[in-house]
């Protein structure tokens, strides 16, 4: 699906962890549809959408830390921002767990030196919007389920606590104190062209069942799970981010996302093999799901769209099949191209 709106022509847009998986599928879009974008990378890497894909010729790179307030005032200024897309985050939970601290140093310090350079700024920014995730709220009960926007947040994990420290502080931001036009986005999983991060279950599968490498569960497979399709993002974010600098009164405003059609992780796995017509490996990985999931995993997360239907008439338009089909035709190019110049 190719993303052209010609409202994005020629405006200034700031996206941090560009070269990352949401990143590059947006400056993909808002290059097409005659952006001016600057992308910052804590490091520059080859082996990235913007790289692949040559989207990256169209991009201003700034290499250096989110956490450099000096840096990040800079571009603000040079490159006269009009719309920031704060995507720069340490995902990994497994990493967070282990390193902590270099995880909050990226999520939440990163968070409030971005927030605080657009104060200190003389620019006019439009719309900020921070990209947060399903797991900030934390662990909830099924029958509580899905996560609502006025839910607390229960975040007891690393990377959780990240994000729910980090939308507290974008909050903060927001409303009366300095009143800078910020949202803040949770969405379920997302997956799709260009997840180059193989320890997420999509594209660790996919690549597996392509037979690149060796799929090892981490739980159970009893895990519920909602997965978006990174198309139907991006249409949001730009989106909201639009609807922001048209509506300031939805500063502070949290969205979340989902499609409403939860599944369970055993069930995910079993239809990309399938599609793949590979259920003979299937049935050797049914053999090796633990008998206990991760403790460090939350058991059930789900997420609706009603909200933000409300607000922006959005919703999910594709299902999971679909995007799971696109997915790997993406995945089997890619694959077939990094491992034959590697």
């Amino acid at each position: 699906m190719i993303i052209v709106d010609s409202y994005w022509k020629n405006k200034n847009i700031f996206i941090t962890g560009i070269n990352g998986f949401i990143g590059s599928n947006l400056a993909k879009y808002l290059i097409n549809s005659g952006a001016n974008v600057y992308g910052l990378v804590r490091n520059e890497d080859n082996r990235t959408l913007i790289h692949y894909e040559n989207i990256v010729k169209g991009i201003t790179i700034i290499e250096g830390e989110v956490t450099n307030l000096k840096l990040i005032k800079r571009i603000i200024a040079e490159g006269s921002i009009q719309y920031c897309f704060h995507l720069a985050a340490q995902v990994e939970v497994g990493v967070a767990l282990n390193y902590p601290y270099s995880t909050w140093e990226t999520n939440i310090r990163g968070t409030y030196t971005l927030l605080e350079a657009f104060r200190e700024s003389h620019v006019q920014i439009k719309s900020i919007i921070i990209a947060s995730s399903d797991k900030a709220y934390g662990s909830y009960p099924e029958k509580d389920l899905p996560y609502q926007e006025h839910y607390a947040l229960k975040a007891s994990y690393p990377y959780d606590t990240s994000k729910a420290c980090a939308d507290m502080i974008a909050q903060t931001y927001a409303k009366n104190n300095y009143g800078l036009p910020i949202i803040i986005t949770r969405f379920a999983n997302i997956y799709g062209p260009g997840q180059l991060n193989f320890s997420a279950i999509i594209p660790d599968c996919i690549r597996s069942a392509l037979g690149y490498s060796k799929f090892l569960p981490r739980t159970n497979g009893t895990n519920v799970r909602d997965f978006l399709f990174v198309e139907d993002v991006i249409v949001l974010y730009l989106l909201v981010a639009k609807s922001l600098s048209q509506n300031q009164s939805l500063s502070g405003e949290i969205f979340n996302a989902g499609t409403n059609e939860p599944v369970l992780i055993r069930e995910l796995i079993k239809i990309i093999y399938k599609l793949l017509n590979n259920l003979e490996q299937y049935k050797e990985i049914e053999k090796l799901f633990l008998e206990k999931c991760s403790p460090h995993e939350i058991e059930n997360q789900r997420m609706n769209y009603e909200k933000v239907n409300k607000f922006f008439n959005w919703k999910p338009k594709t299902d999971l099949y679909t995007g799971l089909k696109s997915s790997i035709v993406w995945y089997r190019k890619f694959l077939k191209y990094y491992y034959k110049s590697n």
